[in-house]
């Protein structure tokens, strides 16, 4: 077992289910005492913190809905001061709403910007207030940042494209106090949102050089990297785990 994140204090958001969620078994895993932030799954949330504690680890479950920043703000606030400190931020939080220009809606549109990007920049901003230097904040972003093969996704790309320049500049701005800031890209993922076995997914494999959906865990993996003291030269990166979709 790994215990490089033994003493620190990790908040996930959006760490209920899928990425989140792996991430969130990987850090307690390596020691860390972990935050699950939740909008809705409240019992998956409190399952997996149960879960965790079982197996010899630290998590509890907040509720944290990206979209209100008051309430994300103060789920931050309140997990700081509950723990005494707090270490790592993983932006896992996130929706994938899809269709065509002529028909995706205004408010489609700004619920993406809302949980995408905006409760990425008010959670960086709550959490960079409690970190002490080597801090690190982590962004789950996506490849189709950099290609976006089929029609209907130009707001979810744009969304994760528009990580790319907020984490450069935020890494700029936290760089002072040794902290630093990084995009983890995933391509497919086997989760509820977008799962392996279907039509849509074997489509996707044919734009892939590793022609399969990855696991949660092993964006995991590359989080917890990111969160270790290894990754202390990292920051204000986009790091592709994709299968080579964008290669």
């Amino acid at each position: 077992m790994n215990t490089n994140l033994n003493g620190k204090v990790a908040f996930i958001n959006g760490g209920s289910r899928g990425i989140g969620a792996a991430t969130a078994r990987r850090l307690a895993r390596d020691g860390a005492t972990v935050v699950i932030g939740y909008a809705a799954s409240a019992s998956a949330a409190e399952a997996l913190a149960a879960e965790i504690t079982t197996a010899g680890g630290t998590a509890v479950a907040v509720r944290a809905d990206a979209s209100d920043a008051t309430a994300l703000t103060d789920a931050i606030n309140n997990a700081a001061a509950r723990f005494g400190r707090l270490d790592i931020l993983v932006n896992s939080a996130g929706v994938l709403l899809m269709g065509p220009l002529d028909q995706f809606s205004l408010e489609d549109f700004d619920k993406t910007v809302a949980v995408n990007v905006r409760a990425v920049f008010v959670a960086a901003k709550a959490a960079a207030a409690h970190m002490t230097e080597g801090g690190r904040i982590i962004n789950i972003g996506s490849t189709n940042a950099q290609r976006m093969p089929f029609a209907g996704g130009a707001a979810y790309a744009m969304s994760k494209s528009a990580l790319s320049g907020l984490v450069k500049g935020l890494a700029r701005d936290l760089g002072g106090r040794n902290i630093t800031v990084n995009n983890v890209a995933p391509g497919p993922i086997d989760t509820d949102m977008n799962p392996a076995h279907s039509d849509f997914a074997t489509s996707l494999h044919g734009l892939m050089a590793l022609p399969r959906h990855g696991r949660a865990d092993e964006v995991a993996a590359m989080v917890a990297y990111l969160a270790g003291p290894e990754a202390a030269f990292v920051t204000g990166a986009d790091l592709l785990i994709d299968g080579g979709f964008a290669a």
